[in-house]
């Protein structure tokens, strides 16, 4: 089915970006994809969604070739925050109109259905979560454009991930989450992924030795190593950004402090999605979002704590960086939602990053859970978040590159 793309006025449209997707049935070559950087393409079966911000002139540009390679065009929706989900054109071509409800409520609402009907077993052995963790992340495919590769960098195991048709000169060194004792570089790769798309980089993803056979500090000290290795090995810091998810978000900020601390230059900037920065769990969320977060309770950190911190205090710095000295860090993305109990977490780093003069933008999605991001294929917050992030920490890399220049 032929679609016709409606004609309009490009000189008259408005200039301001949207995000939009747009699906496609077939496949669009790497030459085509590489024409429109600002597009991320992911493969669902014999359809391609592309997903990005567009204003309108590059929005028609990206029809218009698509006509013109005689594929079939499904749906292009607009996903703004005032229009999630509105259909902008569908088969009948018809131009989008204001006040169409929005579809994110039932994905909302689906996805915490999900979750509560098969809820992780945090309060099972490690030897278990773990065991379950693996199942679920090999039952989850990687996009066919996606590799990982197993490597090693300053001793510690990592998953090098790079996504085809990207020609990577900027580094994301990527951590996981797993509050210390579940997960590894590997299972992160799909999230890993997406950053490295919107930020046009090659992600390495850190495979830091896990609690409890390897409590605090080691954790700390194979991140350092990763990044002392990257440095060491020609890496400018400004083509560097930090990423990480959960505990992962609270090691890559102590490994800032940790790298500040060592004398060591300092990336261009980090993003902590849902951060876990605060191991004596004192973040009032913890009670106040306990029914409506569909992950976690309280209940879940004291046992995993206690793995990772082995007998040292919870409120060291470097344990729980909420409390660590935070000036001279480079600029923090940190993101969260509100259906979560770790909120507080990333509201009160946000409160002392900005207190210490850390450059900080706190993004917080109303009615999502903890790493919410990671459900971008049926979320649209998620995507619309990994935009946001995305851009930001490509102008952070823009601007470090041109100081350093």
């Amino acid at each position: 089915m032929r679609v016709h793309l409606p004609a309009f006025d490009r000189d008259g449209m408005d200039p301001t970006p949207a995000r939009y997707r747009i699906r496609i049935h077939g496949h669009l070559g790497a030459t085509v994809l590489s024409a429109f950087p600002a597009l991320v393409s992911q493969q669902h079966g014999a359809d391609t969604v592309l997903t990005g911000l567009l204003d309108r002139s590059a929005l028609y540009g990206v029809l218009a070739e698509i006509d013109a390679l005689g594929l079939d065009l499904i749906e292009v929706r607009q996903l703004t925050a005032d229009r999630m989900g509105e259909p902008a054109w569908g088969a009948a071509g018809r131009m989008p109109t204001e006040g169409s409800s929005s579809v994110s409520t039932e994905q909302r609402a689906n996805l915490d259905a999900v979750l509560r009907q098969s809820p992780f077993p945090f309060d099972s052995d490690v030897s278990e979560q773990r065991r379950l963790l693996r199942e679920f992340a090999s039952a989850q495919p990687l996009p066919a454009d996606v590799t990982v590769t197993a490597a090693v960098l300053g001793g510690v195991p990592t998953a090098e991930i790079t996504v085809d048709g990207i020609e990577p000169r900027r580094i994301v060194l990527y951590f996981h989450g797993g509050v210390y004792v579940i997960g590894d570089a590997f299972q992160a790769a799909d999230l890993a992924s997406q950053v490295g798309r919107r930020t046009r980089a090659k992600v390495i993803s850190v495979d830091y030795r896990l609690a409890p056979e390897h409590p605090y500090p080691a954790a700390v000290d194979d991140a350092l190593a990763a990044y002392q290795a990257l440095l060491d090995n020609g890496t400018a810091p400004s083509d560097i950004a930090f990423v990480g998810e959960s505990a992962g978000g609270g090691l890559a900020v102590a490994t800032l402090v940790n790298a500040r601390d060592h004398g060591l230059p300092l990336p261009a900037a980090a993003l902590v999605m849902s951060p876990y920065v605060d191991l004596t769990l004192a973040g009032a969320t913890m009670e106040t979002k306990r029914e409506i977060d569909p992950l976690f309770t309280p209940e879940a950190f004291p046992a995993r704590v206690a793995d990772y911190k082995a007998g040292q205090d919870p409120a060291l710095g470097l344990i729980s960086p909420i409390f660590a000295e935070l000036s001279g860090l480079p600029p923090l993305i940190i993101q969260a939602g509100t259906h979560e109990v770790l909120l507080d977490d990333a509201i009160r780093l946000a409160r002392q990053a900005a207190t210490a003069d850390v450059e900080v933008t706190l993004d917080i999605t109303p009615r999502v859970p903890h790493v919410f991001q990671a459900y971008h294929p049926i979320l649209d917050e998620a995507a619309a978040a990994l935009d946001r992030a995305g851009q930001l920490l490509s102008a952070h890399l823009a601007s470090a590159a041109r100081v350093t220049a």
